[in-house]
């Protein structure tokens, strides 16, 4: 039984993201050069860097339990037989 494409298998659409891809990456590039790095706060707070990664750290880590425990990722046993 022949399986439909999906979106990541159609090569007009893997051609229209690399473009919106590369398009966010020369607005990123510019507003970084428009926009001063003193605007952002997180630089005068002590360790912020380090709270930041690891608040990131936990938040991956129980989004990746919620979505294996019954939600997306979980399979039945024979669901490969």
């Amino acid at each position: 039984m022949k399986k439909e494409p999906d979106f990541f298998d159609k090569p007009k659409n893997i051609k229209i993201l690399k473009i919106i891809f590369y398009i966010s990456l020369v607005v990123v590039f510019i507003v970084g050069f428009l926009i001063p790095p003193a605007l952002f706060l997180g630089m005068y707070v002590p360790a912020f860097y380090a709270l930041f990664g690891f608040i990131s750290c936990i938040l991956i880590i129980v989004i990746a339990k919620a979505l294996g425990h019954k939600w997306l990722l979980r399979r039945k046993e024979d669901y490969y037989d």
